[in-house]
């Protein structure tokens, strides 16, 4: 169905970064072929990397999470952004330079091992101020950050996730916390290392020295923006937050290279579609067995074939017209293929 290599998609590239949530775990849980996927690409060498802009936990202990949900990791897989940002600032500051930091544990002794001298009052003289999540953080912090920064410092968030998941349902997450103080101080902090910007991607492939490093993700206004953003190619996989319908609304700026349904689309090029920039027509037959035609403001799917390959059709339709389609089926196959995709039909 797809243009990848026969051993897969992962045969196009030497590094795999994968986001956490909605792709190996959804919430405490590991995603259903999950531990497979990770496990076959150990077994066949491939190096992977593990990116979360999760600042609360340092990357020990998210590679512990990993393990006890039966998926394998290493702590040198994985890169958080309180890694990421301490790193920036390792190689901005001085050695030994203070470093005013919001939020949890984990960040302060990401700054430490950076070589770095963490610190919680701006009459401290910090060089800079790293702010992350942390259950914690009050007004105190955020009064301490806002001293220093006006002062001089050089703003870095890890991250600006509005939300963050529970199980209760989405809860205030470090970009909340960023807005507050952005609104205090009448601007944005001078660096966001989290996606969907693409520092994590590039300190990802710096670490290991990849050169074609493949992102996958389940949101596309971080992950797959972040990929896009860095020059990277791209997975989404629809087994966590952005769905088919999100993907057809998608600008230019959040469209991924490849989708699949789930981690299988890595090995197995059965399960993985590239799909197009929107520069070929989606009206008439396609060699896949589907034939689509335009029906005022919406689109007409007919014939049979793999759900993902009409994907790739609708894709293009969508993107053409710079809108999203109404979809309609004129078949069974089609019917049970735009179910698969949750679109109406």
């Amino acid at each position: 169905m797809s243009d990848t290599a026969p051993g897969g998609l992962v045969e196009r590239y030497d590094l795999v970064v994968f986001d956490l949530d909605g792709v190996i775990y959804l919430i405490d849980q590991p995603v259903p072929g999950a531990v497979d996927a990770v496990s076959r690409l150990h077994q066949r060498g491939r190096r992977i990397a593990f990116a979360t802009n999760n600042a609360s936990r340092r990357s020990a202990e998210v590679a512990d999470l990993l393990t006890g949900m039966g998926v394998p990791a290493t702590s040198d897989e994985v890169l958080t952004s309180a890694a990421a940002a301490a790193e920036v600032l390792r190689d901005r500051l001085p050695a030994g330079a203070a470093v005013l930091v919001v939020g949890a544990e984990a960040l302060r002794a990401e700054v430490r091992a950076a070589g770095l001298r963490p610190v919680a009052r701006a009459d401290e003289e910090p060089a800079a101020v790293v702010q992350g999540y942390g259950p914690q953080v009050g007004w105190v912090d955020l009064a301490e950050a806002s001293l220093a920064v006006r002062a001089g410092a050089y703003w870095v968030a890890t991250n600006t996730d509005r939300t963050l998941p529970s199980a209760r349902g989405p809860l205030p997450g470090n970009g909340s916390l960023v807005a507050a103080l952005a609104t205090a101080l009448g601007r944005d902090p001078d660096l966001v290392v989290g996606k969907p910007q693409p520092a994590l991607f590039r300190t990802a492939a710096h670490r290991t020295g990849a050169t074609r490093p493949l992102v996958v993700g389940d949101r596309l206004d971080t992950d797959i923006a972040g990929a896009v953003g860095a020059g990277l190619d791209s997975l989404l996989v629809l087994t966590g937050v952005s769905s088919v319908a999100d993907l057809l609304a998608a600008p230019a700026t959040m469209r991924p290279t490849y989708v699949a349904f789930d981690l299988a689309g890595l090995t197995d090029p059965a399960q993985v579609v590239g799909v197009p920039d929107g520069a070929r027509a989606a009206n008439g037959a396609a060699p896949t067995g589907w034939t689509m035609a335009r029906d005022g403001a919406g689109l007409r799917l007919a014939g049979a074939g793999d759900p993902l390959a009409a994907l790739a059709l609708l894709c293009d339709a969508a993107w053409s017209a710079g809108s999203v389609p109404t979809v309609t089926a004129d078949s069974a196959a089609a019917r049970e293929a735009l179910h698969r995709l949750r679109l109406a039909g």
